[in-house]
C-alpha cells in the first residue's frame, strides 16, 4: 500500500513540470478561477491524486482489517464486510483505469512534435 502511495507521488512530481511547461488551453464552456495560475492548477491537480490514492489505501486497509476479522470469526455483519471488500476492489480499478488514462494522456504529449 505504501509503495502505491510513493509510486503516485513519484508520478504526480514527473508528470507536473509538463504540466506547467505547457501553455493554458482553454477548453468549451470552462471557466477561469479568478487569480488562478498553471503553477496552482498543477498543485490542485497533485493535491486530488494524493487525496485519491489516500482514500483508496484508506479502503485496501479497512477491507484487510475486515479479511483479518472475518479469518478470525469476530465479524458480525457478513454483509457489511462484503459490501466494503467489493467497494474497496472497484475503487482500486477505478485507480488504475485512471493512472492507465494519464499515462497514455502523458505519453501523447511527450510524442507531440512542437
Amino acid at each position: 500500500m505504501e509503495a502505491l502511495s510513493a509510486y503516485a507521488s513519484q508520478a504526480a512530481t514527473a508528470i507536473e513540470p509538463s504540466l506547467q511547461a505547457s501553455t493554458a488551453v482553454a477548453l468549451p464552456g470552462a471557466t477561469a478561477l479568478p487569480g488562478a495560475t498553471p503553477h496552482a492548477a498543477a498543485s490542485s491537480f497533485s493535491g486530488l491524486v494524493t487525496q485519491g490514492l489516500q482514500e483508496v489505501n484508506r479502503q485496501l486497509a479497512v477491507s484487510q482489517t475486515d479479511l483479518q476479522q472475518l479469518a478470525t470469526g469476530e465479524v458480525q455483519n457478513l454483509h457489511q464486510v462484503m459490501v466494503r471488500l467489493e467497494e474497496s476492489r472497484l475503487s482500486f480499478q477505478l485507480l488504475m483505469q485512471v493512472r492507465n488514462r494519464l499515462l497514455d494522456a502523458y505519453q501523447d504529449v511527450m510524442r507531440m512534435s512542437v
